[in-house]
């Protein structure tokens, strides 16, 4: 089991800023935290020529790249759809939380990251399992979701820990 807790907006909107204050948050309180960044572009860890790249264009199915300080595993999605999220949180280590940044169609509890200046409606309007609103301009915002202002990182860290769901 697993405590998960996403966070959606568009581009632009400080999700990945936010999610970097709360992870660092919940270290700071000895919380455990992974987490998951969903990206719509190719990923390339490392440049062409590279020993893991010249493996991966070579046909290798997944490539673990391994130091003293970090590794990392290339999985090729060459005739398959992209994984589940479940089977993505299944490949993590175990923590004591994992943060989601995207993937707003699936139905964990998340919260939404929205700034008036971008200009795009907010998606909580549309999507159930948004929980919370986190923006620089709260009026858009009927009573039932919880609201913060973006720099409220401690009273949102407070309710993502009281919010986040077990999944298996």
């Amino acid at each position: 089991m697993r405590r998960v807790f996403g966070l959606v907006g568009s581009s632009g909107s400080g999700k990945t800023t936010l999610l970097e204050k709360l992870i660092a948050t919940f270290t700071a309180r000895g919380v455990s935290v992974n987490a998951i960044k969903h990206s719509h572009h190719d990923i390339e860890l490392e440049p062409s020529g590279k020993d893991s790249a010249r493996f991966r264009a070579a046909g290798a199915a997944e490539v673990m790249v391994v130091s003293p300080f970090r590794y990392a595993i290339f999985h090729e999605l060459r005739d398959e759809p992209e994984p589940e999220i479940a089977t993505q949180l299944a490949r993590l280590g175990p923590a004591q939380l994992t943060l989601v940044e995207g993937f707003r169609r699936h139905s964990f509890p998340k919260l939404e990251v929205w700034r008036s200046a971008n200009g795009k409606p907010p998606r909580f309007v549309d999507d159930p399992s948004i929980i919370a609103f986190v923006s620089d301009d709260l009026s858009p915002v009927p009573h039932e979701l919880a609201c913060f202002g973006l720099e409220e990182v401690t009273a949102i860290a407070d309710f993502i820990l009281q919010s986040a769901p077990e999944i298996a």
